[in-house]
This record gives C-alpha cells, structure tokens and sequence, in this order.
C-alpha cells in the first residue's frame, strides 16, 4: 500500500523534476517538466524488457500508480498493452532512435528478420528490397518544410527510389517511418 505521507515527502525531497532513468527537467519538454516517478519497482521481468510499477505525480493532480515497461537496457517502451504487442507478438526488440530520445521507437523483429517503426500512431517493417516509393511516410516528415530549411539535421525522409539493400538501410526506414508517424 502506498503511504500518502511518503510521498508528500518525497515531492518536497525531490528539487528537480526527475523523470526517471537519468533525465532530468533540462532533458525534458516543458510540458513534461514537474512530473516525477516517485517509485518504481520491476514486477515481472520477461525476455525483451521489464514491466516495473510507479507511482507518477504530475503537479495539480494526485499521484498515480501506473505500469510501464522498459527495455533491459532501461529505455521507455510504454505502456504493457504497447510492450506485449511489439515484443511478445512481433518479437521486436525496441530501441530508441538517438540515445537523447525518451522512447522506443524502431526495433528489429527476431521472428521476421524485419526492422519496425513506430509511433502511437502506426507501424511497419522494412525488409532487403522494400524501395520508398511516392507517398510513404519514409518520404514524408513530421516537421515543416520551413523548420527542415533551418534544421536540416532533422531531415531523416529518404528520397523516393531509395532501396534497402543492408540491414542498416533498414533500420533507416524503420527510423524515417518512426519520425514520420511521430
């Protein structure tokens, strides 16, 4: 049972917003920033990643106890329902983008040799062959053509045409898709 004292304590403790897993509120979007995962424990370890229970408190509200699961490594898949689909039924083993991410959002497939992006929104695998054709997300940005011109670092659309012929080629499908459907 979770004491309601412990953690009053906790938040007035807590001087940054901890995000948990090393972030802290300089890492963090602004409207991220203020909730704090006060307690975290690992219920149940399966192959691909953890499912730990926390409790989050977000300012305003009253702390909640919720269950998400990470990766061995400790990144952020989701939530279980997210975390059964893509690993148990799929085989994907999740991994983030960038090591700045605070997701997992592509994945190699075990069961089908695939790499998977995804974002709450869609998925899909990329296999040796699959070519960009007009009109996929790989060909596609999240961002504004005008935001593009002045971070063409976040550029990751491949051009139409572009084959993958490598694993890594792949993966930069999987990685376009992920950043489009985000």
């Amino acid at each position: 049972m979770i004491n309601p004292e412990e953690i009053k304590a906790a938040l007035a403790a807590t001087e940054t917003a901890d995000i948990g897993h090393g972030q802290t509120a300089e890492s963090v979007p602004a409207e991220n920033q203020g909730i704090r995962i006060l307690s975290s424990e690992t219920v149940e370890e399966r192959e691909l990643y953890d499912v730990k229970k926390e409790v989050h408190s977000v300012p305003g509200d009253a702390p909640m106890t919720v269950r998400s699961c990470y990766t061995k490594n400790g990144d952020w898949i989701g939530n279980e329902k997210d975390a059964r689909t893509l690993c148990d039924k799929l085989g994907i083993a999740p991994e983030k983008v960038m090591p700045s991410h605070c997701v997992c959002s592509i994945g190699k497939s075990v069961k089908d040799g695939k790499w998977y992006g995804w974002s709450h929104r869609a998925i899909h695998g990329f296999q040796i062959g699959d070519e960009v054709k007009e009109g996929d997300c790989c060909n596609s940005s999240g961002w504004t053509e005008e935001y593009l011109e002045e971070h063409p670092e976040a550029d990751l659309r491949l051009p139409v045409g572009f084959t993958a012929e490598t694993e890594e080629d792949c993966r930069r499908m999987a990685v376009a898709f992920a950043d489009s459907v985000s």
